[in-house]
């Protein structure tokens, strides 16, 4: 196969050889919008992530395989893929591990009052605070039960919370007290205290928590996102943080980077990541085992 290898995965001299090595042609090119080493008709195959938003996947008319390195599809004209019946793969469950440990440190952060304790280390101050509170015997609602929300369900049910998941396609998982459809959301928002939104976005989840849906949301409750930012209205979240919820963690916002204005910054209850709860040290193996599998087992 005619592979396009882009810079969105790390690649090493050695790893392009071994694509080579099962009989791929391979070209590299570093950064995705820059212009292309090569004719884009000679192109069968791409491992990448963002390289159809600088060059349209239309002139790709050779196009039969696509890995991503990213966990989502929404940087992919998936109409076209789906009309031309180009075989597609993401990169699922090679970040799942550290956002879900990303989600549960955010949470234990609000919880044990971490800001307040940093800001009294830096001053020299020696103070107690009692209004501490615990994970066990918590309600975690994980909306969106993939890869992602499967690896959160684990580490909180390790904390002895129940965990109750809400996915547009419910299915049986162990690790999950309940699962419904999305039909069922509302209900158990009003019963959980940890809502965690690890699901794709789509026309159906954009501004899926918006100001309705805040309230039927949990007074005291906290809400992790590390889904897609699109999927929380910022204004909505923003009322909510005043008068409803707890706390927020966010790794994603409908704007990136945050502007510098948004009140998010300088909010005590929040915990921020600049979109990063993906990083982890294991990540590489992961994607590296994810990519060569789907391409020893590509069906084009």
């Amino acid at each position: 196969m005619n592979l396009l290898v882009t810079g969105a995965f790390g690649w090493t001299e050695d790893e392009l050889n071994v694509l080579r090595s099962m009989g791929h042609q391979v070209v590299f090119v570093q950064q995705e919008r820059d212009d292309l080493p090569c004719d884009p008709s000679w192109v069968e195959g791409v491992i990448g992530n963002g390289l159809f938003l600088s060059h349209p996947i239309e002139s790709f008319g050779n196009l039969r395989y696509i890995q991503l390195t990213s966990a989502g599809f929404d940087r992919v004209p998936m109409d076209y893929v789906r009309e031309k019946q180009i075989e597609i793969h993401n990169a699922r469950g090679v970040y799942s591990i550290p956002m879900a440990e990303f989600a549960i440190s955010g949470v234990l952060q609000l919880y044990k009052q971490s800001k307040y304790f940093y800001d009294r280390q830096r001053a020299r101050v020696w103070e107690k605070n009692r209004n501490l509170l615990e994970l066990e015997g918590r309600t975690v609602c994980i909306v969106g039960c993939g890869s992602v929300g499967t690896e959160c369900a684990k580490r909180f049910a390790a904390f002895d919370c129940r965990v109750i998941g809400v996915d547009l396609c419910p299915y049986e998982n162990r690790l999950y007290a309940e699962m419904v459809s999305l039909d069922y959301l509302d209900e158990k928002l009003g019963e959980s205290d940890i809502v965690v939104l690890t699901l794709p976005l789509t026309e159906q989840t954009t501004h899926l928590f918006a100001k309705e849906r805040f309230s039927r949301i949990k007074n005291g409750s906290v809400l992790v996102n590390i889904a897609r930012g699109a999927v929380v209205e910022t204004d909505a979240l923003l009322a909510a943080l005043h008068d409803k919820l707890y706390g927020a963690v966010l790794d994603v916002f409908e704007e990136e980077p945050l502007p510098e204005q948004s009140p998010l910054w300088d909010m005590e209850h929040v915990i921020l990541m600049p979109h990063n709860s993906f990083v982890g040290d294991g990540n590489r193996k992961r994607l590296a085992e994810v990519i060569l599998k789907n391409l020893e087992q590509c069906r084009v």
